[in-house]
């Protein structure tokens, strides 16, 4: 049986896609290998969120062949919506499978031959109207679970609806089936993600807050996590309902994009800078000690100095945790395109530099500020320096001595000191250590 080999260029709901579609083909009997090793056919998923989407496909095509030059290269996702013609030019590619056909791959071939001419399988974005069930794990303790996809906002930067279409999303049951499954499969944590999962159950008489409280109500599973959801769709009811659950985490990440309204028009978003705000104080009030993610847009055109001193003003005022930050980067048929001034390459990295600075100093305060406290880590695997890691409840960073017996295990642990791997030092309390040699005489 032939050999295929995976990788992911993107985000966690691309790497979620990735696995549907190896499993897809463990299921056909085929055998998955990793991506560095020889294979028979390679599949790339890719992202078209950066303005180096075309030169990594390329650099990860050439890695494939180098491989194995006769293998069979499938390419597929966002970028692959977006220039199926580009990337069809790109030596050694035998297929382009956009956002429609990314997951017919064993419907539409069967040899997986090399070929002379690459087939390219495109259509009009908006023919993806099927949803896609999808999870991963980057462990062996916390699942990513899709419950969405495609978005039918219109930000003035972004590609995303381009590459796949409008937002979409499954009914509750087919989710809350997925999530008893991860929860059979021993994972203690779920991360709820999408390209919007907010809008979950757009045209549908489903919403998201619907959505979590039967994810709450899933037996076994432990704790519940949101990747990003919009401010404008983190609403009150919402919040008040979180820091009531036991299951789901005091951890939000509401992206901003910037902290100047003139900058939010611009880039199209569907709130100001007083409705963030207020969510941030809301969440803060009920949950002094949760953590408040943000991403945010540097050197956007139309950003001035005196517009990002007022976005970055804005963002030091609150009582947030850490940032993500991008730097603008030019995306076709994007709106960004029309606006004026541009700002230049150099200011925009600049800026960049600088809000990533703000950043550290927000998480070190963050997590210094639970030094000497107690709370509860799921710990991930060992690592090979001898340290295992973990995540509080309030995605604090934790690293102990490593202990296999440990892993996939939610134990109270003592916050010592911040370590130079940007993680704080942690030992396991009384209560730990005699809950742990209790399972370790059941077990043997």
């Amino acid at each position: 049986m032939k050999r295929v080999a995976l990788t992911t260029l993107g985000c966690k709901l691309n790497y979620s896609e990735t696995l549907t579609i190896q499993r897809d083909f463990e299921k056909a009997g085929y055998d998955v290998t990793d991506f560095e090793e020889e294979a028979d056919i390679y599949v790339i998923n890719t992202c078209s969120v950066t303005q180096s989407a075309n030169s990594t496909c390329r650099r990860t095509v050439r890695k494939a062949l180098r491989k194995n030059a006769d293998a069979f290269v499938a390419v597929v996702g966002c970028y692959a919506q977006l220039e199926p013609d580009e990337i069809a030019e790109i030596d050694g590619v035998d297929t382009v499978l956009g956002a429609k056909n990314k997951f017919r791959l064993l419907e539409l071939f069967d040899d997986f031959e090399k070929r002379s001419e690459p087939i390219v399988y495109n259509s009009d974005v908006n023919e993806a109207v099927d949803f896609h069930n999808a999870f991963s794990a980057d462990d062996r303790t916390r699942a990513f679970l899709k419950v969405q996809d495609g978005c039918s906002y219109n930000c003035s930067f972004c590609t995303i609806p381009l590459a796949r279409g409008k937002s979409r999303s499954p009914e509750i049951a087919s989710v809350i089936k997925n999530a008893e499954l991860l929860v059979k499969d021993g994972f203690k944590e779920i991360v709820v993600t999408g390209v919007n999962a907010g809008d979950f159950g757009r045209g549908t008489d489903e919403d998201f807050f619907m959505l979590i409280k039967e994810l709450d109500r899933v037996k076994g599973l432990e704790r519940i996590r949101f990747s990003s959801v919009e401010p404008n769709l983190m609403h009150e009811d919402i919040i008040r309902y979180v820091a009531d659950s036991n299951k789901i985490q005091p951890h939000f990440h509401m992206p901003l994009q910037s902290g100047s309204d003139k900058m939010l028009g611009l880039m199209r978003r569907r709130y100001q800078s007083d409705l963030y705000k207020s969510r941030v104080e809301l969440i803060k009030r009920l949950m002094p000690d949760a953590a408040i993610g943000v991403d945010v847009i540097t050197g956007h055109p139309g950003e001035t100095d005196e517009l990002f001193r007022e976005s970055y003003d804005f963002i030091d005022s609150l009582p947030i945790s850490y940032l993500h930050v991008f730097t603008y980067s030019e995306r076709p048929n994007t709106h960004a395109l029309t606006i004026e001034p541009s700002v230049q390459n150099s200011v925009r990295k600049e800026r960049t530099h600088k809000l990533r600075k703000l950043s550290n100093k927000k998480r070190f305060e963050f997590d210094s500020g639970f030094r000497g406290t107690v709370r509860k880590v799921l710990f991930e695997e060992p690592q090979s320096n001898g340290i295992m890691y973990g995540w509080t409840d309030n995605y604090v960073r934790v690293g102990i001595p490593a202990n296999p017996r440990y892993e996939n295990k939610i134990l109270p642990v003592n916050l010592g000191e911040r370590a130079k791997g940007e993680y704080l030092i942690g030992t396991l309390t009384d209560e730990a250590s005699e809950e742990q040699q209790v399972i370790a005489e059941l077990v043997g």
